[in-house]
């Protein structure tokens, strides 16, 4: 069986914010987003958190009209906030019960040829199960599998399954299968809670049983941790540390209950030495696909952006059981932007610029014998 995972960045809407030219550009505007939701999500508002409030809406362009460029506050009932003729935004309701609503990103359609590279990739990999990261929700995946796929001369899946996660952005991870390899029984981990009650999750970290036609059984744990460039380092750092500590654990039950081939794949949005994934690449038994003798990382130890050893930040991890069955691998890079002076490696002819892109990430692959 071929195993794979990929960042697909979602597949038909992405938020304008994030869909930018540069990280730089959109994470003030996501940052601004987080901080805005988090006031708005208190029982009681004091005159502090209203003048920071109004700030923060008139950063988002809502200062003349619930939407602005990047989001849209929805107010459904109750009297949240109200715009003088004079200007500005005075902030009338006292917490969250006093009105009813939330506050969204807006989006925007994928560049086509991007969404078209996306499923070139997912054709051209030929995976019996594949691992998605980023894809907006299980009827979006289901319509790319079903439309976008066939469309381009390619197979769809024969099984199709995402939990939703607790990120608002609609950036969730999820499994596809191919006929002979149905998806059992799943379990969430989007109710995981850290000491300080927030998720520990900021997705999910969902485990998926899958039934190989030998009668072998698989289970598949796909995880996109913590970024780094969306918060304060240090908030986001203890953040991905407590997340691979959890993995951790979850592992360690599982191979505790008898459980011997285990996958742990997905975007860890950070580097092998790094100290918050230590836990999870030193803590366990667990083997990177990258230090398996017969895996090929085509000339370039990284899966993200031109794909430098700072930019190994995709990951299949393998019970040893597991990785003892591989008997090939390698990195997926024909849907990334290759760079241009020189090239690093063969890109789709249809990648023409950096936005055309199937993804910023490599998809990574392994055959197991299995």
């Amino acid at each position: 069986m071929k195993l794979a995972v990929y960042n697909v960045e979602n597949l038909f809407d992405r938020a304008k914010a994030m869909n930018l030219d540069t990280w730089e550009e959109g994470r003030p505007i996501l940052e601004k987003f987080a901080a805005l939701n988090g006031l708005l999500g208190q029982l009681h508002y004091n005159p502090a958190d209203k003048t920071r409030m109004a700030e923060l809406m008139r950063d988002l362009g809502l200062e003349k009209s619930d939407t602005g460029p990047f989001v849209i506050l929805r107010r459904n009932r109750g009297g949240l906030l109200r715009r003088p003729k004079t200007g500005g935004i005075l902030i009338e309701a006292d917490g969250r019960a006093d009105w009813v609503g939330s506050l969204e990103l807006r989006d925007e359609p994928v560049n086509e040829h991007a969404m078209r590279n996306t499923a070139r990739v997912m054709i051209d990999l030929g995976a019996d199960v594949l691992g998605v990261v980023e894809a907006e929700s299980r009827p979006v995946l289901a319509a790319f599998n079903s439309e976008i796929l066939p469309a381009l001369g390619g197979s769809p899946f024969r099984h199709v399954m995402l939990i939703d996660g607790n990120d608002e952005r609609g950036i969730d991870v999820g499994l596809m299968s191919r006929e002979g390899f149905p998806i059992g029984a799943m379990r969430s981990r989007v109710d995981d809670r850290l000491p300080n009650g927030q998720p520990v999750f900021s997705r999910d970290c969902p485990a998926f049983e899958v039934a190989t036609p030998s009668g072998a059984r698989l289970s598949v744990l796909v995880n996109h941790l913590k970024s780094k460039g969306y918060g304060g380092t240090a908030e986001a750092n203890a953040k991905r540390k407590a997340q691979a500590e959890r993995i951790t654990a979850i592992y360690r039950e599982m191979t505790d209950n008898g459980e011997r081939h285990v996958a742990i794949i997905g975007d860890f949005n950070d580097t092998p030495a790094s100290a918050p994934l230590a836990p999870l690449l030193d803590g366990t038994d667990l083997r990177d696909i990258f230090t398996h003798p017969a895996f090929d990382d085509g000339g370039y130890p990284g899966t993200y952006g031109l794909c430098n050893a700072a930019n190994k930040i995709d990951y299949m991890l393998l019970s040893p059981a597991l990785f003892d069955r591989v008997r090939a691998g390698g990195v997926f890079r024909t849907g990334m932007w290759p760079g241009s002076r020189p090239k690093r490696w063969e890109a789709y002819p249809e990648v023409g610029r950096p936005a055309d892109a199937g993804s910023d990430h490599a998809a990574l692959w392994a055959e197991i014998d299995l």
